[in-house]
């Protein structure tokens, strides 16, 4: 049986996992990531390597690899169910764990995570952050619930699951080498490409 250090990461590996992945799947959300990751890469230079934390099913690399066909792709998760779905996807390495185990093996180009530090412990942060620096050689793109203080949101009828704050904010504060390149927001009743009323940040190591 799997330990955990949060009660978020049980969560996550658990049923609501399970059903998320059911719940969060097709063509649609691929087109989706596309259109919105064609707009954040038009600002990065070549980019070998990418690695996502919390994948899910890959929705995200599968959308970044018709952007990038020649890039090493690998994802981080910690739900079995979606571990196996990615493991179907034959260009991604899949590491099937927490974030809050993951030791980068060597850095990546470009460091993503989307939908993610919103739904973390917020005590975890501090080490999260120094993970996603510490992985990343150059580029570091997140995606999440903005606000500009640190709020607690129920989700879908669960407390102490759903928080947001400036992440993008908190990083730029904590690592003197990150300079901001870029930012937008997808709303969720974009006509042609929405998004879940996300925020991007694309940050670069000077």
């Amino acid at each position: 049986m799997d330990k955990f250090k949060t009660s978020q990461e049980e969560f996550w590996a658990g049923e609501f996992g399970d059903d998320y992945t059911d719940r969060n799947r097709g063509v649609d959300w691929i087109a989706c990531n596309t259109a919105l990751f064609a707009k954040i890469l038009e600002r990065v230079g070549p980019v070998r390597t990418v690695i996502e934390f919390g994948s899910n099913i890959g929705l995200n690399l599968q959308a970044i690899k018709h952007l990038l066909p020649n890039a090493e792709l690998s994802a981080v998760e910690i739900n079995r169910k979606a571990v196996e779905e990615l493991r179907g996807l034959q260009y991604v390495k899949v590491y099937p764990e927490s974030i809050l185990d993951f030791s980068p093996d060597y850095t990546r180009d470009l460091v993503l995570v989307k939908g993610v530090l919103i739904h973390l412990n917020p005590d975890s942060l501090p080490h999260v952050y120094d993970l996603l620096h510490r992985t990343s050689n150059q580029y570091l793109c997140l995606a999440e619930y903005y606000n500009p203080t640190p709020v607690v949101i129920r989700y879908r009828g669960h407390e102490d699951k759903l928080f947001k704050r400036d992440f993008a904010g908190e990083l730029l504060d904590r690592y003197k080498d990150l300079r901001l390149i870029d930012y937008g927001f997808v709303y969720h009743g974009d006509p042609k490409f929405p998004q879940d009323d996300i925020t991007w940040f694309l940050l670069e190591k000077k």
